[in-house]
């Protein structure tokens, strides 16, 4: 038996004053799936994003999402789905309660102060309940956006950049909250600019300037870039990266950290570029490319759609 999609899309089109922000996108999304989408600022995420959940209509495609259709069921799709944006969208001057409250009244929640009570209790909130959300850090105001999300019950999440500006740990739990709620049917659909957490998605998808450029596992999407990879250790690295640039066979040479990451398409005409600086003080390593090296390269490899 098919594993039942909740997001079933194709060529999802969306275009402002001419210009193409999103640019025929094909996208399936299984039930139960946390999933990854990724791609540079301006790149159309967001744009794609409010066009599934009903707050833009596409210029062109069709399909499904929780199985209503994408173009002519809006607003059934927006009684499913949680919408969770970039900056934080409650009201600062209302407690968590209050603001838990008055989401649960516009969704029309049944026994809504048993609904925000046991809310509270699950996303860890209690104790800090009659608390003014302009008063929580990043990662409680997090929380609390994660609780309004959840608070109608929602089969779908849809989640702009949910952890931007937060601390590493209020990031870790906040994924483990994901990864709890996706095993509960749940599904996500996420975007970020954290690699880590990419890796944390069951399947990601990238896209720039309007294109969707790939998809699949974290291992498949490193597999279809076909990009070679060394890795060197050694002094004046940012002198030698201006000098590997400059080689035939190189298309990127990117600090990370204390080494360099040296790439290519081209395995040998790489290995051929690093021979004259395979010198003594240097290590050389040969790895295998990382998701954040084929994210740089698929970049690199964009063309700008915002230029004339």
């Amino acid at each position: 038996m098919a594993e039942e999609l909740a997001i079933d899309v194709k060529g999802m089109t969306k275009r402002f004053d001419g210009r193409t922000v999103v640019n025929s996108i094909d996208l399936q999304v299984k039930t139960g799936e946390i999933y990854g989408f990724l791609g540079p600022n301006g790149s159309g995420k967001t744009t794609f994003i409010r066009m599934l959940c009903g707050l833009l209509r596409a210029d062109a495609g069709s399909g499904t999402c929780l199985g209503f259709d994408v173009i002519h069921d809006s607003e059934a799709i927006k009684r499913q789905v949680g919408y969770m944006t970039q900056k934080f969208s409650f009201w600062e001057d209302l407690s968590i309660a209050e603001n838990l409250d008055f989401v649960a009244r516009m969704y029309g929640v049944k026994n809504r102060r048993e609904v925000v009570k046991k809310s509270i209790a699950d996303l860890g909130l209690g104790g800090r309940e009659r608390q003014l959300a302009g008063q929580l850090s990043g990662g409680w105001k997090q929380r609390l956006a994660l609780a309004a999300c959840l608070i109608h019950e929602p089969k779908l999440l849809l989640l702009d950049e949910p952890t931007a500006g937060v601390d590493p740990k209020a990031r870790r739990d906040f994924w483990e909250q994901i990864h709890q709620l996706a095993a509960k049917g749940l599904t996500f659909l996420i975007t970020t600019h954290y690699m880590d957490e990419a890796e944390r998605c069951h399947r990601l998808a990238y896209i720039a300037y309007s294109n969707l450029l790939a998809h699949g596992t974290v291992a498949e999407v490193v597999a279809q870039a076909n990009l070679h990879t060394w890795s060197v250790k050694g002094p004046d690295l940012v002198k030698l990266s201006a000098e590997l640039r400059k080689s035939p066979g190189v298309q990127q040479a990117v600090a990370f950290g204390s080494m360099l990451h040296v790439s290519g398409e081209d395995a040998k005409a790489l290995e051929a570029a690093i021979a004259p600086f395979r010198k003594e003080g240097y290590e050389w390593t040969e790895i295998t490319s990382g998701l954040e090296d084929v994210f740089i390269h698929l970049m690199d490899k964009s063309k700008d759609n915002y230029s004339p």
